[in-house]
């Protein structure tokens, strides 16, 4: 009993020293805070709530398509030819800008409009989006965060909207026994019901990611708790997640940190895939199945974009390995490699996309004695058993092949990035933005593309990416190294899609 009582108080010191050490943190961020004259982050979400108790009809201006960003949210509409894009962050090394603008893209036009009202969600990131046909069309928001400039200061949301679309007005839900407030959680719609899984919530002292589950009920407007059987997922954010027409939910994949010692963290990107099914001795109740996918699965990558089809076919694309060099410093590979998921199966595989090859070849000129060039364009395919070298870092780069100098292969689509906006929209799949990470400068972009998801053959450029200024010190640049190896043993030439950098972001 002596031994016991002992521990316990050794136990409430340890508690109590760490209580000491939150609050000298708290109190030194509050000194840092005033000296950048920054608001108190409480009061300037308090500013844009303010207008929740308003309606309002939206008013719809033809604009310029959206800055660049990352941790966006973004859907489709679920009868017609438009996409829709809300919030994001964006920052240029010294201060953080998070949006609030609610935009819709015509495909069919090939416009951007973008969609105000006073009564609106506040502006954030890291949030979810999903449509449903009820209504004309509904679009359904959950949770996020917003950052001060300063990235000091961090509000997570708990908050649930709706957009009606037919009447284009934006309505708040106060429905109680929701998720607590989070960022980074995944969310989809299923059988009457929006599921909301995991995430994180961070106020810079501390962290906590969650594997929680909730329902909430698209006809009675009421959350719930679901308390599952089965050995669930654990802890993390930014995972990929999926519903497919037949009620069967997958998770795989995610991001999560713990504390090694003070002030260090480790990261862990999680490999594993799950099923959320219900369970059939209990129709009330849901259950967890653990899944091994079989093909030809992605190597491990957290920041990875995921994204449904109606014939139940999930798309991925890129994301971000970090590979841990030492407890203070670490790398990242970045993949703007595709994906194939069938949700039936289970089974990986990795498309094979067309492209052009460029012959270069000089050819006399019959009326004189100079050469000339002549460029024809061949259709090929990009294989995915090592015959083509690929190297692509940043904007896409002409790429060799075999080992005739005058040959080309034209690679058009989207650069190496992590947490691209994602989504499928009458059999076209589109990507949005995203990060890109080169030593210590993030490069936020606003790039758009399109692919026809039944033949698979080339991406689309419909918005070439600019370039945006990095104000930010570069004293941590590092270099660019081919080296690094994270795949499995079933994809040996994934390496040569990938493009390393440094990366410790969390991710959304």
């Amino acid at each position: 009993m002596g031994k016991k009582d002992k521990n316990q108080k050794k136990g409430k010191g340890a508690e109590k020293t760490a209580m000491k050490t939150d609050k000298k943190l708290v109190a030194k961020q509050k000194k840092l805070i005033a000296k950048l004259g920054e608001d108190d982050i409480e009061s300037v979400v308090a500013k844009y709530e303010l207008k929740d108790n308003k309606s309002s009809i939206l008013t719809e201006t033809i604009c310029a398509p959206p800055s660049a960003r990352v941790n966006f949210s973004i859907c489709s509409h679920p009868d017609k030819e438009e996409l829709f894009i809300h919030g994001g962050e964006f920052y240029n090394g010294q201060k953080t800008v998070v949006h609030g603008e609610f935009y819709c893209y015509s495909i069919v036009k090939n416009d951007w409009k973008e969609l105000k009202a006073t009564n609106s969600p506040a502006p954030r990131s890291g949030h979810q989006m999903v449509s449903v046909s009820t209504d004309g069309g509904q679009i359904w928001l959950f949770g996020g965060e917003y950052a001060s400039p300063s990235q000091l200061q961090f509000y997570h949301y708990k908050d649930m909207w709706v957009f009606r679309i037919a009447k284009k007005q934006w309505e708040k839900i106060n429905a109680s026994n929701g998720p607590t407030a989070r960022s980074g959680h995944r969310m989809v719609a299923s059988k009457k019901n929006i599921f909301v899984f995991g995430g994180f919530h961070d106020n810079n002292s501390s962290y906590r990611y969650f594997n929680d589950l909730y329902a909430f009920s698209l006809e009675n407007y009421t959350w719930s708790k679901i308390e599952t059987k089965g050995v669930a997922p654990a802890p993390r954010s930014g995972c990929c997640m999926v519903a497919n027409s037949e009620g069967k939910i997958l998770i795989w994949g995610g991001y999560s940190k713990s504390s090694v010692k003070k002030e260090i963290d480790r990261g862990t990107t999680h490999v594993d895939m799950f099923s959320l099914t219900v369970d059939k001795n209990d129709p009330s109740s849901y259950k967890w199945t653990s899944i091994k996918p079989g093909g030809r699965k992605p190597p491990p990558r957290s920041g990875m974009s995921a994204a449904i089809a109606s014939n139940g076919k999930v798309f991925t694309f890129g994301g971000v390995m970090d590979t841990e060099e030492d407890e203070e410093d670490v790398r990242g590979t970045f993949s703007n490699e595709l994906y194939l998921l069938e949700t039936s199966s289970h089974t990986w595989r990795k498309p094979e996309l067309a492209c052009k090859m460029k012959s270069t070849k000089k050819v006399q000129n019959t009326d004189s004695t100079m050469d000339t060039k002549m460029e024809t364009e061949l259709k090929t395919v990009v294989s995915d058993d090592g015959i083509f070298t690929m190297s692509v870092g940043g904007p896409s780069k002409d790429v060799s092949v075999g080992q005739n100098d005058g040959d080309k292969l034209d690679l058009p689509g989207p650069s190496p990035r992590m947490n691209a906006g994602l989504a499928v929209c009458k059999g076209n799949l589109y990507v949005y933005g995203g990060l890109y990470e080169s030593g210590s400068r993030q490069y936020t972009l606003s790039d758009f593309y399109s692919l026809d998801a039944h033949k698979l053959d080339q991406w689309k450029t419909l918005i070439a990416n600019s370039s945006t200024e990095w104000l930010g010190s570069d004293s941590e640049e590092g270099s660019s190294d081919d080296d690094d190896d994270d795949d499995d043993d079933s994809d040996d030439s994934s390496e040569n899609n990938t493009d390393d950098s440094s990366s410790d972001m969390d991710t959304d």
